[in-house]
């Protein structure tokens, strides 16, 4: 089925250099870092603005919540337009919401403006199908990979940069920082990105249409995003409580260690180039399986070992867990329909941070309710439906 009016021009040949590759794998960690540097910092906003630990958990649930906005409502026009005018904007509109963020007065204006953020931050997930499509088919595992690894290690220095700046200069420091990143990005996307060639011609409103009959279309696609908004349910819940736990007898510690935290992700960065290989000789389930299974054992060590060491073990299993999975679901989903690469990676990352917002809230409430057990409980059932998903031809 054919889901838009597609251009009979042949497409670009790839250009995809080493330095486009470099340029856009900084570009995908500084965007999604904008995700999660709040999560670090939770505890000293809390304290700075006197709010519960429930109203400052909505502040990374509404940067979830924005970013999976933002991905439906502007991830498809990557389909119809030049990516690279449209990231472009996207990072306009991604500095003026740090600023914003920077100067919110109150935690209700924080929240918004989180949102905002976070709406802001999918250009990371332009990036990534622009690579695909930049890319020659047998290779397309390897770069998607490489992207990847620099989007990780984005995530993770960038919560290590928060947790430090919250504790020494406070958490609107962090957000100006991120703002003068924001700008610096722009000014190396302009320099060295090509432009894309859309192969589609739709209005809007058949663009967004189309992703009904892309998710009705596709069961790979479906079981792809069911997989992995499992997981990524699971991981949100974990990062989202960190802090808490951290600061709460008997560890008592600091913003700057829950950045810290981020550090023990590397293992992350590291398997998603090695998943990328793997797929590209071997195929993606096996990789999806361990994985799932990785991702369900880290949850385990997290309820029964709740100490620092056991928290670090536990980090290790999760992000290889996500990752590793993460590579193989893309593999499979960007194989799909070249055309359509921007609405197939809509459904796919829409799946996944509302699956993420869901397992933010999730973590806050079982917290309140019931401390660091119930938010292993939450992660570990987040796990099962991942599992059962893979399983289930």
């Amino acid at each position: 089925m054919q889901l838009a009016p597609v251009l009979q021009a042949a497409p670009a040949p790839p250009v995809l250099t080493r330095r486009v590759t470099l340029a856009m794998a900084v570009a995908a960690g500084c965007a999604a870092a904008n995700v999660w540097y709040n999560q670090p910092m939770v505890g000293v906003i809390a304290a700075d603005l006197h709010v519960s630990s429930h109203t400052v958990a909505l502040i990374p649930t509404a940067t979830q919540i924005g970013f999976a906005g933002g991905i439906v409502l502007l991830l498809p026009l990557g389909d119809r337009m030049d990516r690279r005018a449209l990231i472009l904007r996207q990072l306009v509109g991604l500095t003026i919401a740090l600023l914003a963020a920077a100067l919110a007065p109150n935690a209700a204006a924080l929240i918004a403006a989180s949102a905002a953020v976070g709406m802001g931050a999918c250009l990371a997930q332009q990036i990534i199908p622009f690579a695909a499509e930049l890319a020659p088919p047998e290779a397309r595992g390897r770069v998607v990979g490489t992207v990847m690894s620099g989007l990780l290690l984005g995530i993770l220095l960038g919560r290590v940069l928060s947790g430090a700046v919250a504790r020494y200069a406070g958490w609107r420091a962090m957000f100006f920082v991120a703002a003068g990143i924001a700008v610096a990005m722009g000014i190396m996307l302009a320099l060295v990105l090509p432009r894309s060639r859309p192969q589609v011609r739709a209005s809007y409103a058949n663009l967004l249409a189309s992703l009904l009959a892309l998710i009705r279309d596709q069961p790979a696609l479906r079981r792809a995003t069911i997989v992995q908004a499992g997981l990524f349910a699971g991981f949100t819940a974990f990062w989202s409580v960190l802090a808490l736990k951290l600061e709460a007898p008997p560890l008592q510690l600091g913003s700057d260690i829950a950045g810290l935290f981020g550090l023990v992700g590397a293992a992350g960065v590291m398997v998603a180039s090695l998943a990328g290989r793997l797929v590209d000789r071997r195929g993606p389930r096996g990789v999806t399986g361990a994985g799932v299974l990785a991702v369900a054992a880290s949850f385990v060590v997290f309820a029964v070992w709740p100490s620092v060491a056991g928290l670090i073990v536990g980090l290790v299993l999760l992000d290889i867990g996500m990752q590793g999975s993460q590579i193989a679901n893309q593999s499979v989903i960007y194989a799909l329909q070249p055309e359509a690469r921007g609405r197939i990676n809509t459904v796919f990352m829409t799946g996944m941070f509302i699956a993420g917002a869901i397992g933010s809230g999730a973590a806050g409430i079982g917290w309140t309710l019931a401390g660091w057990p119930a938010v292993c409980a939450v992660g570990f059932g987040f796990a099962l439906v991942s599992l059962a998903a893979h399983l289930i031809r």
